[in-house]
């Protein structure tokens, strides 16, 4: 086979269930083991969450209580007023994603001793699928993306397939029923969850397998000789009426019943997907050619430097699990896979910083349908945000929580240590990727033009308090997850002011009013155009003017929050208030220089508390737009340079391997593009942040915002060779270190510029 960046393999099964290489289609997931004679490939699907009794959880009604909290906090009186808005509530978690079952492949008859030779896995990042092979035998897996089934391919003398819900963490509560039956000339495979009786939820979820070859029932088994063709189909039900007529017609009624039929029309939708972006970084073909495994062991034997090969595999693995893990939901903390029961954090959508960071790479990577998946979780929870806004403020518009089960986005977790009803920057921070859809695509706004305005409509209801000045006064606020200590040195997180809520305040009225002029009809529903109509754009842009400035504290930082006497915890892993430089750009080096320097100074001032994944890639992202190409790399070494990769390269939120969780994953690509192409709309800057180590390359399909593709930009130690190509004509300035031109694009032709590297001062661009 030969070596490609676009496919992982490894030379032993998975040693655990960490290790199983992954396929998914956004809906349906599973993961392969790979063990020749003993396989178990754990089946998951992206809605199954455990019942907690917190499905039909409701936000509290604080808004007559409001003005007493806010007057207690301004007195300097956090933790009663913290007290007040717990509204007596302990913290209630999501309801825990949680992995459905497994299906096992045994092998029958005696077996070569000391285990098969010439065994090898591997994963085809441009076709999702799973192979494993050995002298004597094979097994091809995927999940199709065009029929919803999950395809598996046997090819063994005899063995034996059973279902199991038998995974590690399983409460004694959930009960599994399984069986196999003959319905006509075929036979299916059956498996029921049962979750516990008169929980707040769902009832339970099937497992469907049609079996087609040589095949005989034994017991809740079969047993089969030779080649058999295995597909899967799975539901959830919220009553007791399971629906497997339902499922055996979806699986004798899929256009094909051949593999090879069913991978080509899966690979029609997914390899466009995945070949839009592509990354080389000169790795030699030998260490291209290496198996996982070595790779991984490779970088940790030198944890000093980046190692292209890893990071160039890393690139494509993670853009391939991005697409693997999005559909009818975007990806959840661990993607779509799960091993064993029991997920950290509930396995949900941190929508505080997590989701985000994982989204990150997908409109500049030109993958909308990941965006398209997001908007899908937007879309079924907005009316939820807007219960959220009523009960909480008395206020219109939209208030998000930080998390949620995929089920609903009512705000509930929270409590008197946590006061998530005062994260106020949620809606903008989550509405954020589709905004930066349209900067991409140009595509009209649609619906998320009337979001954007309902953001703007909540701050302009929300913000009634002033200062001596005039100034408004962001009260209750909340910078994630941390907060300035009180006076016997503990931290109270209830607070005034967090830069991240004044900076979505400030980006909500600034686009709302942005988004009324660009689509004044598609401003949303009637009443949000009546109310643009009789002057909330005038209300917003006052609004905004009127708002505090960000504030440098007296060490030269951006301040977490804008007001006296507050100190942050400079070793936590969260820097919200970094949010107006990723990824607004409202603060960067060419607009706002002084302020970008007080933000690289409150980036360095940062430490890591415990190294997690999404801290460190969060403070990745913030570094490429303020151009530190150091600062990129240390932090991308923190990943990479601590084991934190499983050999199936989905990753850990902690060093050493701790806790399955995709953050570092599916937000590394991202790093890796905006490091080499930052845009915004009539602006490409080339190369702003290129580590070291990463001396020549090529990166292919970036989208930029503006509408600017970068078909090529390739990189060496002589200068650079870039193609843009615009849909429509259209004047852009080109940036790199090696000087400024601005280009006319011609909609539809590509164009090309050479910047070679200058012995002196930078000279004028080079057009061929």
């Amino acid at each position: 086979m030969p070596a490609s960046a676009h496919r992982i393999w490894d030379t032993v099964p998975a040693a655990r269930w960490e290790d199983a290489f992954l396929s998914g289609n956004g809906e349906y997931g599973i993961m392969v083991s790979g063990a020749p004679y003993a396989e178990r490939i754990v089946v998951n699907h992206h809605r199954f969450v455990l019942p907690n009794g917190t499905r039909h959880a409701r936000p509290p009604q604080l808004a007559d209580r409001m003005p007493e909290i806010r007057e207690l906090i301004l007195a300097g009186r956090r933790t009663e007023a913290s007290a007040l808005l717990t509204d007596g509530r302990e913290l209630r978690w999501t309801q825990s994603f949680h992995p459905g079952y497994a299906m096992t492949i045994d092998a029958t008859g005696e077996q070569p001793g000391g285990g098969p030779t010439g065994y090898r896995r591997s994963t085809d990042f441009t076709t999702g699928e799973v192979v494993v092979e050995w002298d004597g035998g094979s097994r091809r897996a995927f999940v199709s993306r065009a029929d919803a089934v999950v395809v598996t391919h046997v090819d063994m003398v005899g063995y034996v397939v059973g279902l199991t819900g038998d995974l590690p963490g399983r409460p004694d509560e959930v009960r599994y029923e399984t069986g196999a039956y003959r319905r006509g000339d075929r036979i299916f495979l059956r498996i029921r969850g049962l979750y516990p009786p008169g929980g707040d939820g769902a009832y339970g979820f099937e497992g469907l397998t049609l079996v087609q070859g040589a095949a005989e029932i034994v017991g809740d088994r079969v047993a089969v000789r030779g080649p058999a063709l295995l597909t899967t189909v799975l539901d959830r039900r919220d009553d007791d009426r399971w629906r497997t007529g339902e499922l055996e017609q979806r699986l004798v009624g899929l256009p094909s019943l051949d593999y090879g039929a069913l991978l080509a029309r899966h690979t029609a939708r997914h390899t466009p997907m995945y070949r839009r972006v592509s990354l080389d970084l000169g790795v030699p073909e030998a260490e291209r050619g290496l198996p996982v495994g070595e790779l991984i062991a490779r970088q940790n034997a030198d944890r000093s430097r980046l190692l292209p090969a890893l990071l160039e595999r890393l690139f494509h693995s993670g853009r391939y699990l991005t697409i693997s893990a999005s559909g009818v939901l975007p990806p959840r903390l661990t993607g779509l896979w799960l091993g064993a029961w029991g997920a950290a954090w509930a396995g949900d959508f941190t929508t505080d910083a997590n989701l985000n960071l994982q989204l990150a790479g997908a409109n500049i990577g030109a993958l909308p349908e990941v965006t398209a998946a997001h908007a899908t979780l937007v879309r079924g929870q907005v009316d939820d945000w807007r219960r959220n806004a009523q009960a909480v403020y008395g206020a219109r518009g939209l208030l998000a929580p930080g998390r949620t089960d995929g089920e609903h986005g009512h705000l509930f977790h929270f409590d008197a240590d946590w006061p998530w009803a005062a994260w106020l920057a949620g809606a903008d921070w989550l509405l954020y990727p589709l905004w930066e859809h349209h900067l991409v695509t140009g595509e009209p706004l649609g619906e998320v033009a009337g979001w954007l305005a309902e953001v703007a409509d909540f701050f302009a209801d929300f913000l009634t308090v002033t200062d001596d000045t005039g100034t408004l006064v962001v009260v209750p606020s909340f910078s994630v997850e941390t907060g300035p200590a009180d006076g016997a040195g503990r931290p109270v997180y209830l607070a005034v002011n967090a830069t991240m809520d004044v900076a979505a305040a400030r980006h909500a009225l600034a686009t709302a009013a942005e988004a009324a002029g660009v689509e004044p009809s598609a401003v949303g529903a009637a009443d949000v155009a009546a109310s643009a109509a009789a002057g909330s754009v005038d209300r917003w842009t006052g609004l905004r003017e009127r708002l505090p400035a960000y504030r440098v504290d007296g060490r030269g930082a951006l301040a977490e929050w804008v007001w006296p006497g507050y100190h942050a915890d400079e070793e936590h892993r969260h820097v919200s208030h970094l949010y107006p430089v990723w990824p607004l750009d409202e603060i960067n080096p060419d607009d706002t220089p002084d302020l970008a320097a007080a933000a690289h100074r409150a980036l360095v001032l940062r430490g890591d508390e415990n190294l997690s994944a999404h801290g460190s890639l969060h403070r990745a992202l913030v570094a490429a737009r303020l151009r530190d190409a150091g600062l990129v790399g240390a932090n991308l070494l923190k990943i990479v340079g601590n084991d934190m990769f499983f050999r199936s390269l989905m990753s850990s939120h902690n060093p050493d391997l701790e806790i399955y969780n995709a953050d570092a994953a599916h937000t590394l690509p991202a790093v890796l593009i905006e490091a080499l192409v930052h845009s915004r709309p009539g602006l490409v800057w080339l190369l702003p942040a290129v580590p070291v180590g990463l001396d020549r390359g090529a990166i292919r399909g970036v989208a930029c915002r503006g509408g600017v593709t970068v078909e090529e930009l390739a990189w060496d130690a002589d200068g650079l060779r870039v193609r843009l190509l615009s849909a429509v004509g259209q004047r852009v300035v080109v940036r790199s270190p090696y000087g400024e031109t601005t280009v006319d694009l011609v909609a539809g032709v590509a164009t090309g510029l050479t910047r070679p590297r200058p012995d002196g001062p930078p000279g004028p661009a080079r057009r061929r």
